[in-house]
């Protein structure tokens, strides 16, 4: 790249994403991960929330829209099929059209009121253990292999904004 030209859409995502965790900025590299995500996924919410194992919830850190879902609120995942999956057996869940996102989160009227349609739930691990998870919501009623393969790498690279969460 030469000194007059402009990076890409997503080599400014990656220097955007690259800045924040030189800065420190867990809360600016949410924001960074969501924007490189967009690109791809053209989703309409994106949360990422922290896992708390031994209370079996999980707590919103991030929003895309905070007015309907802000940041502090607080999910219990408790004996639900949701949070074997995704929270325990820590695999992705994708969630296709309204009855599966009926089936899967209690507040599905709100998602439905939102025009949100399909979901990509993605678990955040490191040593076997699920820190947290980064969440796309689209209002297409499906999404493809490669909306999974995207969504996994956003998840990867909020890895480190969790790791700097546990640290003093």
């Amino acid at each position: 790249m030469t000194a007059a030209s402009s990076p890409t859409p997503a080599l400014a995502g990656v220097q955007a994403i690259a800045q924040a965790y030189a800065a420190a900025d867990a809360a600016a590299a949410f924001l960074a991960i969501d924007a490189y995500a967009h690109a791809t996924l053209a989703h309409a919410l994106c949360t990422i929330n922290r896992y708390d194992a031994g209370a079996m919830r999980v707590l919103r850190l991030y929003s895309s829209n905070p007015v309907a879902y802000p940041p502090g609120g607080s999910k219990d995942k408790a004996g639900t099929a949701w949070g074997r999956h995704v929270l325990q057996e820590r695999r992705v869940f994708v969630g296709e059209g309204e009855d599966a996102i009926r089936e899967f989160f209690d507040d599905h009227g709100a998602i439905r009121e939102l025009g949100l349609r399909s979901v990509i739930n993605v678990p955040v691990v490191y040593g076997g253990a699920c820190l947290g998870t980064v969440n796309f919501l689209m209002p297409r009623p499906a999404v493809s292999d490669a909306d999974v393969h995207a969504a996994r790498l956003a998840g990867l690279l909020a890895l480190p904004a969790f790791q700097a969460l546990d640290r003093p």
